[in-house]
């Protein structure tokens, strides 16, 4: 009965509601009420007010920043175990603390720091905003961040939020446009970033080409791809801590792409990603489990086929991914 009154405008939702129902849904307040927070007007004369968060932020100090850092990597740890769903409320207010702070440091040496903070934390947001088909605020995360890397003249982190913007422009429809997107990401990287990005962004560039149908493009960025990751276990970029990559993932990444290019051989990649998958990636596990069964039905073998897209709609319910259980469904309708 709330649910018919809210749709049809005869009861607004009451704050009690609108918190479990965020949590659930995966959206912010404006998504869900449709209107913007209501601000209070500044004062006339509001210069000592300014003057006081301008002094705040200037008083921003190493420590604090890590804190921010922390909270950053405590929501990554969480969104990776549980789905972002649950996270839209502490995500929204961390990234608004940190846009505070940004907006009211003056000098260079204060602001870039915090935009670095920023542009981290933007990135995360926008794909915990992709995974829960709320593309609108992914791109306006996404701008966010790469503002915040030009705040803190860092191209890596430039190069990675406009590579990971392609992925609005695939769920979108437009997978060429993003493979120019990509592209640009390397041209802003230039020469310079880690090896362990240069790796992520071509096989980024090797997953848009092939959703566009450009099979060899694919195959000559997931061949580049496997050269330019360092050897070994070790996963985490740590130049770029949103980066988890090493040959086993890659290795995940190419059976992911030669699955959507149709190719037979792709399984053998997947399985052997499956045996070694961190279990606490679980959104990985079930776009692991959707893949193989992309795989399996590129070779007719249907009972396999249904079994992994079980598993994966499993694993996608447990963490609430929109973007997953869609894959699931389109899948599911070719069997």
């Amino acid at each position: 009965m709330y649910v018919s009154e809210w749709e049809n405008g005869k009861r607004t939702i009451s704050d009690r509601y609108a918190t479990v129902l965020r949590q659930i849904l995966g959206v912010t307040d404006t998504e869900l009420r449709g209107t913007a927070s209501v601000v209070p007007a500044p004062a006339a004369d509001g210069y000592d007010e300014l003057l006081s968060r301008i002094d705040s932020a200037s008083s921003v100090s190493g420590s604090m920043v890590q804190a921010f850092n922390a909270q950053t990597e405590l929501l990554r740890t969480m969104d990776r175990e549980r789905g972002a769903s649950g996270l839209v409320d502490q995500m929204t207010g961390h990234l608004a603390a940190l846009e505070d702070a940004l907006n009211f440091a003056v000098l260079p040496n204060a602001r870039r720091p915090v935009a670095l903070a920023l542009a981290g934390a933007s990135t995360l947001a926008a794909w915990q905003a992709i995974d829960s088909g709320a593309v609108e605020r992914a791109w306006r995360h996404y701008e966010l961040a790469k503002r915040a890397a030009h705040d803190a003249e860092a191209p890596m982190y430039l190069a990675h939020a406009k590579a990971e913007q392609a992925y609005v422009l695939r769920e979108a429809g437009r997978p060429a446009l993003g493979v120019d997107l990509i592209r640009d990401a390397q041209r802003t990287l230039g020469g310079h970033g880690s090896p362990r990005l240069r790796a992520w962004l071509l096989a980024a560039e090797a997953e848009l080409c092939g959703h566009a149908g450009m099979v060899d493009d694919s195959k000559r960025a997931l061949d580049a791809a496997m050269k330019v990751i360092p050897p070994g276990p070790e996963d985490r970029d740590p130049d770029m801590l949103s980066i988890f990559l090493n040959g086993a993932h890659l290795a995940r990444w190419q059976g992911n792409v030669l699955a959507l290019l149709g190719e037979t051989d792709a399984v053998g990649s997947l399985y052997a990603a499956l045996e070694i998958a961190d279990p606490s990636f679980v959104r990985a596990r079930a776009g692991l489990h959707t893949d193989l069964a992309q795989a399996h039905l590129a070779r007719a073998e249907y009972d396999d086929a249904q079994t992994h897209l079980r598993q994966a709609r499993l694993l996608a319910g447990r963490t609430g991914s929109v973007r997953q259980r869609r894959r699931v469904d389109l899948l599911s309708a070719r069997l």
